[in-house]
């Protein structure tokens, strides 16, 4: 059983929503993985869903998978487009990867917001919101 299963803390791994302009100078909303620890990230795997609230009437998201084989250290991979109509849910993103032949594991949840509570992304140099 998976609470059998020691995981060992996860550390130098953040995820979050960032906001971008593209060439017609349009926003561009995407989640990026960002790796500051000083080794890569190998077969990485995300979940991703989004959800208003708790009970069974909440509005869901569909539940999207992402594999990416490898995020070289101190770097950001981006995993998904985003649209601001979810902004307003919860979205949550279970990562799982491995370092050397060692699992990790962990929930990161980006809570609801609007587009004028953003903060810098230091990492991307842009604006928007990290994952807790």
């Amino acid at each position: 059983m998976r609470k059998d299963i020691e995981m060992p803390e996860v550390t130098g791994v953040k995820v979050c929503v960032g906001k971008s302009i593209n060439k017609l100078g349009e926003s561009e909303w995407h989640v990026y993985l960002i790796n500051e620890n000083l080794i890569e990230l190998t077969n990485v795997m995300i979940v991703s869903k989004g959800y208003e609230g708790k009970s069974k009437e909440a509005r869901k998201t569909s539940t999207l998978r992402h594999m990416i084989e490898k995020v070289d250290e101190q770097s950001v991979a981006k995993v998904e487009s985003i649209s601001p109509e979810v902004f307003g849910f919860y979205n949550e993103f279970w990562v799982s990867y491995y370092i050397l032949n060692e699992l990790f594991d962990k929930k990161f949840v980006v809570e609801p917001f609007n587009e004028f509570e953003l903060e810098e992304i230091v990492e991307l140099e842009i604006k928007g919101k990290y994952a807790s």
